[in-house]
Order: structure tokens, then sequence, then C-alpha cells
């Protein structure tokens, strides 16, 4: 798209007739003649395919309409140009109320095409700069703007001070800017506006009037931009939320902003999260903090403070007054400043949701956050998501939970607290009859059939409470059984014995031949006198703890032919044949477990 400025030329009237055909296949043409014959053709193109350089600044000369009033005499007198002088452009004479001027955005513009002059943006980016500064060589361009600006004495929306700001600092103006400045709520975010860019944009925001709600996030403002930003902030009385998130603004701009702060008596809602903040600016904000009273929404989140700057946030929470929600969330905050920032909980009478996920209060901070639990009585919402609560941490929370009668939503999701913990608290909120909690969050922590047996009393007390959990905790598996003929034959090995004197134990009539009663008798008379010579914490190792259940098993396998008592011939073919069974179990294992040869 281009803004073209042309002079002009000697022009007869068969040219312009020749032209007239011409200029009705111009996209979107404008065109002013000043007292000094000059021609200001402003022309529009949305061409996708854009002309080269050298194509396009041949074709520059714009195309006269048919209906331009000029006598030969005074197109005679226009002093001479060279054609291949490169054109100027100048911002102030754009239709600020046409929504497709500076259309700079990456929007697709279909696959149609429109005649008219265009140049590649990409291509021409360094000249577009360079044309932006202020024109010495047109004489009439400082009698444009300064007419400009005549007609619009004053301009609530603040497009001309945009274009003149862009001008000035040398950047392409934004079309979505232009088109949505007049909106309450003005998103700017993902624009990659810079630092230049800002400064464009604060310049029109100091006067306008309309935008409320500002998102400038993930623009790389920096702290040239984030300066700016506070110095449109000193005059703009509207902007009531503003979001500064993911800008890298650090130390130097955290003064800054902690000025404006303090000094805007509009700005209720701050989002500053994602910029570099570290311990240092803590400070800077905590006096923001103490001193700002029209703040009711802060947000911090993503930042660098650890426990310093906990010690310094704690007694600033404390001592605000106008502070409704504050977010902490994935910072690095523990121990001293974990506790500073629960005491500061404890004695602020305003505060109702406070975010503290992602940080690291770990026991300390749980006591601390019990203890304020207990004091205070305003507020409503709490998130501790990962903050290394244990079980022992959960249960003093709870004792805060207890006497609580305000807090509606606690939050404790991924804790290693276990279902001990989230016992705890449910057995705290059994203990207080005024309890207004209405949300548990445990996510990602499993629970078992006791938890589920309290909770359920819970909901007697509170019918419409709701709980997240991690889901329940799966049943525990059965060990595995071990054979009896294995435990027969670990105790005969362990006790040195050969198989024919473990048979001799239970043929006391020496038949060589064991009935089921015997067997089972010498089992337990083997069992009787294991437990006179070993200790009862060892008898497991002993081989010989066999069930009635197993002991029938190991019967009807012994007692191959049937006959209701065991030979010992038997017992010795038992006893081969499942050692046989065993071994070959572990070559099959062995060889499954060996890698397949390489075939060609």
């Amino acid at each position: 798209m281009d803004w073209m400025l042309t002079r002009c030329e000697e022009v007869d009237e068969e040219e312009l007739s020749g032209n007239e055909a011409d200029s009705e296949d111009e996209g979107y043409s404008d065109e002013i003649a000043d007292k000094d014959g000059l021609l200001l053709k402003m022309t529009i193109s949305r061409a996708n395919s854009r002309k080269s350089r050298p194509e396009s600044s041949g074709s520059r000369l714009s195309r006269l309409g048919p209906d331009l009033d000029h006598s030969e005499s005074d197109e005679e007198n226009l002093p001479h140009r060279p054609r291949d002088h490169p054109p100027e452009i100048d911002f102030t004479t754009v239709d600020i109320n046409d929504e497709t001027a500076f259309d700079t955005d990456l929007e697709d513009k279909g696959s149609g095409t429109t005649p008219g002059v265009s140049i590649d943006l990409v291509a021409d980016f360094q000249y577009l700069r360079t044309a932006y500064a202020i024109d010495t060589n047109l004489k009439f361009s400082d009698n444009l703007f300064a007419a400009l600006k005549t007609t619009t004495a004053y301009d609530p929306t603040g497009r001309t001070a945009y274009i003149e700001g862009c001008k000035k600092v040398g950047v392409v103006p934004a079309s979505y800017f232009l088109r949505h400045m007049n909106d309450p709520h003005l998103s700017m975010k993902h624009h990659g506006l810079g630092a230049q860019g800002m400064r464009a944009i604060a310049m029109s925001l100091v006067s306008n009037t309309s935008v409320l709600t500002l998102d400038l996030s993930d623009n790389w403002l920096g702290h040239p931009g984030g300066h700016a930003v506070c110095e449109m902030l000193r005059d703009n009385c509207f902007i009531t939320h503003l979001d500064l998130s993911d800008n890298k603004f650090g130390l130097q701009t955290s003064e800054s902003l902690s000025r404006t702060l303090q000094q805007n008596s509009t700005l209720t809602h701050v989002t500053l999260s994602g910029n570099n903040f570290d311990d240092k600016a803590a400070v800077h904000f905590s006096d923001a903090l103490m001193n700002t009273t029209k703040l009711e929404y802060l947000d911090l989140s993503r930042n660098l403070f650890g426990e310093s700057a906990g010690i310094v946030l704690g007694p600033a929470i404390a001592d605000n007054s106008s502070l409704k929600e504050i977010n902490l969330s994935w910072n690095s905050i523990r121990r001293k400043g974990a506790v500073a920032i629960a005491q500061g909980v404890k004695n602020n009478i305003y505060l109702k949701k406070i975010n503290l996920a992602w940080n690291g209060f770990g026991l300390e901070g749980a006591i601390a956050l019990g203890d304020a639990l207990k004091g205070n009585q305003t507020l409503e919402e709490m998130d501790l998501t990962n903050n290394r609560v244990t079980p022992e941490g959960a249960v003093l929370i709870g004792k805060g939970v207890s006497v609580n009668e305000t807090l509606t939503t606690l939050r404790l999701g991924r804790n290693p607290m276990q279902t001990a913990g989230c016992y705890g608290i449910c057995a705290a909120i059994l203990r207080n009859p005024n309890c207004a909690l209405r949300e548990i969050d445990f996510k990602d922590i499993l629970v078992n059939k006791d938890f589920d047996d309290i909770f359920k009393q819970v909901q007697e007390q509170i019918p419409d409470i709701k709980m997240r959990h991690g889901g329940m905790e799966p049943p525990k598996k059965p060990r595995a059984r071990i054979h009896p003929m294995v435990k027969l034959t670990n105790y005969i090995e362990k006790n040195n014995l050969r198989l024919v004197d473990f048979f001799n134990k239970f043929d006391k009539d020496g038949s060589m031949s064991v009935t089921y009663e015997e067997f089972q008798q010498g089992i337990e008379c083997a069992r009787a006198a294991l437990q006179k010579l070993v200790k009862s914490e060892s008898l497991q190792d002993t081989g010989i703890k066999l069930t009635q259940e197993e002991v029938q098993i190991l019967l009807n396998e012994l007692d191959s032919d049937g006959d209701g008592e065991i030979n010992f011939s038997e017992m010795v073919s038992g006893h081969t044949g499942f050692q046989e069974s065993q071994q070959e179990n572990i070559n099959v294992i062995l060889t499954a477990s060996q890698p397949r040869p390489v075939t060609t």
C-alpha cells in the first residue's frame, strides 16, 4: 500500500484525456491540489502481488483525473522535478478515518487483486523509515500538518497524535490500532511493538478518552517502552485495566511503575507477570502497595522473586487498604519470605483472593498460613498448588480451616501431602460447623477408601461442596502365592536334611508310608520345634510355615495314586518332578531374554 505525494508536471489536455480511463482503474484514490499547483494523490492498493522496487518507483507518478481545474499557464510555471527522484511520504495527509490505511497486519486479503500502485513493504522498509522523518524539501509539508492540527483542535481518539508520533519515531503505523483505538477494550498483545512502537502509541493514548482496558502483553517493550507507558499514564485518567505482562522490564522499569501506581488515581487492575522482576524490584513494589489507595488487583506472577522479596512484600500487603486480589504464583518465595507473606495475609482485612501456587512454602509456610487463616476473616480464595506441603503441613493448615468462616475455595493440588493430608483437611471441616468452603482441589493426589468415607461425612454437612482429587489409590496387588512344594524344599535345604531323613520324621512306624494325619502332625511338630529354636520374627524364613490349604495341596500332589497315603517313592518322584519343572521354567525365561540372532 502506498501513500504517494506527486508533483504536477507539464501535462497537456491530450495526456489528461488519455489517462482518464486509467484513473478509473485505480483501487481507491484521493487528490488534493494546493495553491502552488502541487497535487497530493493518495492511493491505496491491497494487491497481493507486490511490484518490485524498480517497477514501483517507475510508476510513482500519479495519473491525473479529468476534473483537475488548472490552466496551462499555471502548469508551465511549475518548477520541473526529475522523474527519478524518490517520492516523499507524509503521514499527516492520511485519512485517519479510513480503516484500510496503514494495513500492516498479516491478514488474508483474498486471492483477488486490485489494480493500483503499491510497493513491497518488506523490501521498502528502510525506505519508509527514512521517509517518515520531517521533510524539509517539500515546502508545503509543514503547512499541511499545521492545517491538519487547526482542523482538529482536539482529537479525543488520539489518531492525529499517533500519525505524528509514527512520523517522528520512524515506525510503520499499526492498522489494527487505528481501527480499534475507539474500543473500550483495546488488545495490542503479540504485535511486536518494541520501544519505538510503544512511544508512538503512548503519544496517542495521552488524549484518548475511549480506551478503558489496555492489553500490551508480549511486545518486548523493555525499559524505554515501559517508561513511555508510565509517562502516558501520568496524563491519561481513563485507563483502569492494564496488562503489561511478558515485556522484559527488569529493575529499571519497576521504579517507574512504582511511581506511576502511587500517582495514578484510576488504575485498578494491573498485570505485570513475566517481567524478570527480582528481589531488588520487590522493594519498589512494596512502596507502591503501601501508598496506593485505588489498586484492587495486582499480578506479579512468573517473576524472579525469592525469599528476600517475600520479606519485603509481606508488610506491604498487611498495610495495603485497597487490594482485593494479588497473584504471586510461579516465583521462588520460601522460608522467611513465605512466613512474611502469611503474616501479611493475616493482618490484611481487605484481601479476598491470593494465589501463591508454584512457590516453595513448605512446612514453615504451612504453619504460618494455618495461623493466618485463624486470624483472617475476609479471605475467600487461597491457592497453594505445588508448594511442598507435606501431610503434617496439611494438618496444620487444617487447624486454620477448623475456625475460619470466610474461606470458600482452597487449592492444595500437586503437593506431597498424600491421602493423609487430604484426610486432615476434611477432618478440620467436620470440626467447623460454620465452615464456608465450597470448593476443595486436591489435584493429582491419590486418595484411599478412608478419605472417601470421611468426605461423605463432609458432604452431609455441606451438600453443595465440590472436591477434586487425583483418583482412588489402586488396590494393593496380592502377593504372589508360593507353591507349598517350594516351602518344603526350602525347609529341607535350609536344615541340611536328606529327603529320606525328612520323610522319617513323619514315618514313626517305619513303614515307608505316611497317612494324611501323620503328615499333618509331622508338619505341626516341625513348626513347634522351630518356634523354640528361632525368634518369632524370623519364622517366615523357615520355609515350613504352611496353611491348612497349602498342606492339602501338598498332600494331593504327593499322593499320586490317590490311596490316601504318601509312599517314600511318591515323595521322591514328586520332589524330583517339581524341581525339573522349575528348572524348565528358568530355562524358558533365560532363552526369551537372549537377543535374537541376526539373519541375512
